[in-house]
């Protein structure tokens, strides 16, 4: 017969041992139905010993066979095994005439050990059938344990107790129901909570839980002899045996939930303080009492700890939405209130800074100015807030507000009102290791009802973002929201997100400019220039996406592509012209990072293409943000025979020394040089000596911007080695490449 998924056994289970139980139980049975002669009623805890040591050997199999739930009946077999221990010695300690009269009152005693690891098991398996988590605490379960001994020891008190049964054998009777009625309420939440129809173990183990409970009171009540107590711990030991051979459903387990168990230690504190005044009302016990105090003790001090967890848990969750150089809500705070705001209908005021020049402070006076600048600009922005009003840091150098329409007021005034509060607090100057900054300030603002949902939110902040980047590209100040201008606009962080993604899908284009030798009139070099073929925006320009790859960590991966795709173009021109160079614009972060000479040197080695070939292309700027770590990186890549070019040279503030320390190869001239040749004679000055210090130096001179013949005869007069410009060609994908009559091909 196949069984259902509830009740499917697993494989190899113990047939023999859950006979063996089985049969314990039956001989249990028949001699409780029968008059038992006072040797075998006074054993009958000894014979119920087989059933105990299967159970044990069972959920010993349990264990070591299925890694499901192994916790729970790991817990269970601690209970069965104690149960079979003790109840030993107690057999034990009776054959011995010292210790006779102790034998039967610890085999009475035995199942006290057994249920606080019964109960254990119990609570565990809770949170794999249930999503409720009970609290897995032993002060939990030992002070329930003790309430429902008050209770019962109450309830037995006031019906005067049985007559025939002495005071030794009544308390372990109500310790009995008492522990079995938790157990039965406890494990039954399993198919109460759970799904009814996927698992039937815990119904069998409730049923024997009951059947103790049941036995004990009648026991209790003179109904029924004493030795059907060990019956119904045998009938526990089969049900829970059988329960152990059947296969666990899938589950997990579920966390411990700091309330629940707040609520179980304030139920615990009732139940023991109901005892208290039972006993109080009726004839006083002092089992009641001294269970019930106890529990309520016990009970007090996991409300305590509950407390404790909640304040731990309260302080916790606000550090999560905190942010911790400032003090302010962080950017999951931001886009809570947004949430709330918009779940409660009113028009949100929505506002993006973004500081100007922060960069320059991080790289010019360390990070820690810049992080004292950050404080500084929170100290600045919180005063000029109205109530309820909510300033937030969103990560780096990013601010938010989050208001509401001021009374008798539009949106679009309350918004035009926040912005002009806000740059206000940029006036004045910002004080940095003794030293006056003027930090600007770019805003987006954009107005709304967020739906509610993370794609309301989401929607107010890639407004405001289109806004705050508008108003940078206009040189800071404040721009509100408006669909048509911004919506088919790309964000910055739309365009970050797509940059990222773009760069692994090929997107990354490159246009050549040819750099022509002026004695010759021949092309000896290219530059690459890398373009962006945006899906939805088309061809764009580098200075709309390098200041955002820069900024966002991307530069790193852009600038391999790049190397990737010139290196490459350069092998195949190189078949025509073995003695073509090409050249590369290198950014500031990609001079810090130490790997790139051993990434370009094994690109080289696999393209097969010459490192002199190559040219590295540096601007004066970015060898001064960082110098000591830009001279590793450049002299690594020198070590590698690639030459190094000084890009934009005279337009910077580099030290002559760096063109001697970094074995610089090549100067370009700023093309704002070559536009002021011809009519300007101090910038004829300025170009003449850099050519004839450069030529001293043993380094060649490239003058970009050369738009006309006029030009290019003046700078072959002054002995200019290259020149690059439209008059040669406009940057070009390299098979449209042309250079005069001839043509490099792609």
């Amino acid at each position: 017969m196949t069984a259902g998924p509830a009740t499917r056994l697993l494989p190899g289970r113990p047939r023999v041992l859950v006979a063996v139980v089985a049969a314990a139980t039956v001989l249990q049975v028949l001699l409780a139905a029968t008059d038992l002669s006072p040797a075998l009623e006074r054993h009958s805890e000894l014979l119920a010993l087989p059933a105990y040591a299967g159970l044990v050997a069972v959920l010993r199999w349990r264990v070591a066979t299925v890694h499901a739930e192994r916790d729970v009946w790991q817990r269970l077999s601690l209970g069965a095994l104690a149960l079979a221990v003790l109840t030993l010695v107690g057999a034990l300690l009776e054959t011995v005439p010292a210790t006779h009269d102790a034998g039967p009152v610890l085999a009475a005693w035995a199942p006290l050990a057994a249920y606080v690891f019964l109960y254990g098991g119990v609570v565990r398996w809770n949170r794999y059938g249930t999503e409720v988590a009970d609290p897995d605490n032993l002060l939990t379960g030992v002070a329930a344990m003790l309430s429902w001994v008050a209770l019962t020891q109450s309830a037995v008190d006031g019906f005067g107790g049985p007559e025939s049964l002495t005071g030794s054998q009544v308390q372990p009777l109500v310790v009995h129901i008492a522990f079995a009625q938790l157990l039965f309420i406890t494990t039954l939440m399993q198919r109460v909570l759970g799904d009814l129809r996927r698992d039937v173990r815990p119904v069998l183990i409730a049923v024997g839980f009951l059947g103790i409970e049941l036995a004990a009171c009648l026991v209790l009540a003179e109904v029924a002899a004493p030795a059907w107590g060990p019956v119904a711990g045998t009938f526990l030991c089969l049900v829970m045996a059988v329960a152990a051979t059947i296969a666990p459903k899938p589950a997990r387990s579920q966390p411990s939930d700091a309330a629940t168990s707040m609520a179980g230690a304030f139920t615990v504190i009732v139940i023991g303080t109901g005892a208290l005044i039972a006993s109080a009302v009726g004839t006083a016990s002092a089992v009641a009492l001294v269970a019930g105090g106890s529990a309520v003790i016990a009970g007090g001090v996991r409300l305590l700890m509950g407390v404790r967890d909640l304040a731990q848990l309260t302080a916790t969750r606000a550090e999560a939405l905190t942010d911790h150089l400032t003090g302010l809500p962080n950017r999951r705070a931001v886009l809570r209130r947004m949430a709330e705001d918009g779940g409660r209908g009113p028009v949100t005021v929505f506002a993006l800074l973004d500081l100007d020049r922060f960069k320059e402070v991080n790289d010019g006076l360390g990070h820690a100015a810049g992080d004292d600048l950050l404080c500084q600009v929170t100290a600045r922005l919180t005063p000029v807030l109205r109530t309820g009003d909510l300033l937030g840091r969103l990560g780096g150098d990013e601010f938010a507000v989050v208001a509401t329409v001021e009374d008798g007021a539009s949106p679009e005034e309350t918004a035009e009102h926040l912005c002009r509060r806000l740059r206000e607090c940029f006036v004045e100057p910002f004080l940095l290791e003794d030293l006056a900054v003027h930090v600007g300030v770019s805003i987006g603002v954009t107005t709304g009802s967020p739906t509610g949902d993370d794609e309301g939110t989401a929607q107010l902040l890639r407004e405001a973002d289109a806004a705050m980047y508008d108003a940078k590209r206009g040189g800071g100040g404040h721009a509100l929201y408006d669909r048509t201008r911004h919506s088919g606009d790309g964000t910055a962080l739309t365009l970050v997100e797509e940059l990222r993604a773009g760069i692994g899908e090929g997107q990354l284009v490159l246009h050549h400019q040819p750099q022509v030798d002026v004695g010759t009139g021949r092309v000896v070099g290219v530059e690459a220039l890398v373009r962006w073929a945006h899906p939805r925006l088309g061809l764009l320009a580098p200075d709309r996406f390098l200041d955002l790859a820069e900024a966002h960590g991307l530069m790193g991966p852009l600038t391999d592509e790049v190397l990737d795709q010139a290196v490459r173009q350069l092998a195949a021109w190189r078949l025509d012209d073995p003695g073509l160079r090409l050249s590369v614009d290198l950014s500031a972060s990609t001079l810090l990072d130490a790997g790139l000479p051993e990434r370009l040197a094994a690109l080289l080695d696999a393209v097969g293409v010459p490192a002199a070939a190559l040219t590295l292309e540096v601007t004066e700027g970015v060898l001064l943000r960082d110098p000591e770590r830009t001279r590793a990186v450049v002299g690594a890549l020198r070590a590698l025979g690639v030459e190094i070019s000084i890009d934009d040279f005279g337009t910077g503030y580099c030290s002559l020394a760096y063109l001697r320390e970094l074995s610089v190869s090549e100067l370009k001239l700023d093309p704002s040089f070559t536009a002021g040749l011809l009519d300007d004679a101090p910038t004829e000055a300025i170009v003449a000596s850099i050519i004839d210090l450069a030529h001293r130096l043993g380094l060649r001179v490239v003058a970009e911007g050369v738009a006309d013949e006029v030009t290019l005869g003046r700078l072959a007069e002054l002995g200019c080695d290259l020149t690059q410009g439209h008059l040669h060609g406009r940057p070009a994908p390299a098979p449209e490449l042309e250079i005069g009559a001839g043509a490099l091909r792609g």
